[in-house]
């Protein structure tokens, strides 16, 4: 005959606090977090109930510091603190690669005594996630002196192995979040930028239009000033649209001029760090004043000379920059008698961009002009 068998002993519910249980729903949890603090969250309430802790503390590796993320105790612990990787038994656990087991906290050399007086804890173990490459450590706390068993040793580990995986998909989500809003961001920002360069190409299309004697003069300014827009987004994009260097603008303005070597050209002042937007319009302004230079001025004969110097005035806050364009040994000079596109552009248009002040001066001596602008996020000493 055969021997009846008990379905209701089958089909019973494992006990809901059966560590066993709980270590398996904790990697079901785990491996459905998206993100480093949800990882935290389900780590430090599942390490409690599965060891019998009175508190759990998870820890991630920051550089060489540890940082104390998240915790589940009957008191408070370090949540929210750093500390060295040499001054904490976690950073000894992760450089360790090993699971550290601390019957008695003030019998240990490895434990920072005066950290652990203000709380509960008495013994520990604090076990790395990820022994190759440690990422984190997860610590379970007692408050009482005691030998913690080789089972509850045993499931910390195996919760910190489940937590490596999730850790590394928690990262790897991030890193992919980061991407994307990156890649919206630089579309974005090409939007922006592709605007604001056909706005200014339109711009100066029309007024090179409006003031040109000729086709073939529209052309030559049309031409030169595209250059010139083209020359500063070339110089930017090898910035990777940060900051540039006020120097390495007035060389590059001058470039299509004869450059800066030899003793014509002289340049000189402080490391000056210019906005995108007002490097574009400082290197619109340069090429406008080179090309004066090379038509009417300075750098049009034989021995004229230009000088560009540049300080920053520190007397009054937030400071000032100065800059002075000076020709010398040039043919007469004199002021004329209307204002073109390009005199508008110099005298105004990079002191509006830059909140400050500009003048030309047509003086016996030669042309000069004259900048001063305060200090500020488009502009800044380095």
């Amino acid at each position: 005959m055969s021997q009846a068998v008990d379905s209701d002993a089958w089909a019973s519910e494992p006990d809901a606090g059966d560590p066993l249980l709980t270590l398996v729903e904790t990697i079901e949890d785990l491996s459905s977090a998206r993100t480093v603090d949800q990882v935290a969250a389900v780590v430090r309430s599942a390490a409690r109930r599965i060891t019998g802790a009175d508190g759990v503390a998870f820890v991630l590796r920051d550089g060489d510091q540890c940082f104390y993320l998240d915790e589940d105790a009957i008191g408070p612990l370090w949540k929210g603190r750093r500390f060295p990787l040499t001054a904490c038994i976690s950073g000894w656990a992760m450089m360790n690669r090993e699971t550290a087991v601390v019957p008695d906290i003030y019998a240990d050399p490895r434990i920072p005594h005066d950290a652990y007086r203000p709380t509960f804890v008495k013994s520990l173990v604090m076990t790395p996630v990820r022994p190759r490459d440690p990422i984190a450590a997860i610590g379970a706390y007692w408050a009482t002196t005691r030998n913690p068993t080789r089972d509850e040793v045993a499931k910390l580990q195996i919760m910190a192995r489940a937590t490596a995986a999730a850790l590394d998909s928690a990262l790897m989500q991030a890193s992919l979040a980061e991407a994307l809003e990156r890649r919206k961001f630089l579309l974005r920002e090409l939007d922006h930028r592709c605007k604001n360069t056909l706005a200014a190409v339109q711009s100066i299309a029309d007024q090179t239009l409006r003031r040109s004697a000729s086709p073939a003069a529209f052309v030559e300014a049309f031409t030169g000033r595209l250059g010139a827009l083209a020359k500063a987004h070339e110089m930017l994009t090898r910035e990777s649209w940060g900051h540039a260097d006020l120097s390495e603008l007035v060389e590059d303005a001058l470039q299509a001029f004869g450059g800066t070597d030899g003793n014509r050209v002289s340049i000189s002042g402080p490391a000056i760090r210019l906005a995108p937007e007002t490097a574009v319009a400082m290197h619109m302004t340069l090429h406008e004043l080179a090309v004066n230079a090379a038509k009417y001025g300075a750098l049009g004969v034989e021995g004229g000379r230009l000088e560009v110097v540049w300080a920053v005035d520190r007397s009054e806050a937030p400071g000032r920059l100065e800059l002075a364009w000076t020709e010398r040994d040039g043919p007469p000079v004199a002021a004329p008698a209307s204002r073109g596109f390009g005199s508008r552009l110099i005298e105004q248009g990079i002191a509006r961009e830059l909140g400050g002040e500009a003048q030309m001066s047509f003086e016996p001596e030669g042309f000069a002009f004259r900048l001063a602008a305060p200090l500020s996020i488009r502009i800044a000493a380095a």
